[in-house]
């Protein structure tokens, strides 16, 4: 094993301790920008369709640039007009963004394509590293963009991909792989314990009325509790609930405890 897996081995053991997305993230993106990536953003829908993600509140986005980027590059939609998009729906791998360059300058992509290109140049996205994930269901995927910092040229991304690439890749696919089994960060789809409760049970086989008693609660209130998990998962049916929530990791899930406080 070489001196560069070596040393990302209590990287790697601290990223599969973390407790939430936001810390597995900022121990991954801060890896990437010490080998000067210091913008990353990544992806990752379970309800893919074509070219299209789905809801983007079902969405995890991520990114290292500031909210304003964020709303540029994922509300707005800007990463779907990428060429990298492109590729990262069609592919499974990684590539750096030099087949971009050469694509540009022929004129081989479409034209929004071309100016999407242009829009990263005025900003100065010219190089970088995609990362496209192994899925194991039809519908899900997720990516990595990893952006060159300002100075770094597309031939001093090949050498740096040259020299890290195992390093890179052992990382981001530890990344991805923890992420997908946590809860969404901030999730605009937010249940309540007692609506969590009340779907857990209901996964669990129970009745209304099982699920009152095990509440200690009404059966109306049970049904108050699911009625407002739906609306907020936005489906129709409690079964449709459980299984949104199932997906998305918002039930059966271990809550951090908060750190006990010595006594003086």
């Amino acid at each position: 094993m070489g001196n560069g897996m070596t040393a990302v081995l209590p990287l790697i053991s601290r990223m599969a301790e973390a407790a939430t997305v936001e810390e597995v993230w900022d121990l991954a993106s801060a890896f990437f920008g010490s080998l000067g990536f210091g913008r990353a953003n990544y992806g990752f829908t379970r309800f893919l369709y074509m070219r299209n993600v789905g809801d983007p509140d079902d969405a995890i986005f991520l990114t290292t640039g500031n909210a304003d980027y964020a709303r540029f590059y994922f509300q707005n939609g800007f990463y779907a007009r990428t060429p990298v998009y492109r590729w990262a729906v069609s592919n499974v791998g990684a590539c750096t963004w030099k087949w971009v360059k050469d694509a540009f300058e022929a004129g081989q992509l479409t034209p929004e394509e071309m100016d999407a290109v242009r829009q990263n140049f005025a900003i100065g996205v010219v190089a970088g590293v995609s990362v496209s994930f192994p899925e194991t269901t039809t519908r899900s995927k997720g990516a990595l963009g990893l952006i060159a910092d300002p100075g770094i040229s597309p031939d001093q991304v090949e050498a740096i991909w040259e020299r890290h690439r195992d390093e890179i890749l052992a990382v981001a696919h530890l990344m991805h792989l923890k992420i997908i089994t946590l809860p969404q960060p901030k999730a605009k789809r937010s249940l309540t314990e007692r609506q969590r409760q009340a779907l857990e049970w209901v996964a669990d086989g129970k009745t209304t009325q099982d699920v009152a008693m095990l509440m200690e609660v009404s059966a109306a209130m049970v049904e108050k509790h699911l009625r407002l998990a739906r609306e907020a998962l936005q489906v129709e049916t409690t079964t449709q609930a459980v299984a949104k929530a199932s997906l998305l990791n918002m039930i059966f899930q271990r809550v951090p405890k908060a750190p006990m406080v010595g006594k003086s």
